[in-house]
């Protein structure tokens, strides 16, 4: 589940729920509601899973 960081919207999301996208700085997914980019991290499991985890830090890293 996601979270979207824009203090304003605040909206919960599915992974089915958003699109995971590069967009020149690094993984992210625009909110559906408001459109705020949320940054994430790939994990790539031994047996070929991928999962995705929100990136939490205040800016986010590689953020300029």
């Amino acid at each position: 589940m996601f979270t979207c960081r824009n203090q304003s919207c605040d909206a919960t999301w599915d992974v089915s729920d958003v699109v995971i996208k590069n967009e020149g700085q690094g993984l992210l997914f625009r909110c559906p509601m408001c459109g705020a980019r949320n940054y994430v991290t790939r994990h790539d499991a031994p047996d070929g899973v991928i999962t995705y985890e929100q990136v939490t830090e205040t800016p986010p890293r590689g953020a300029q």
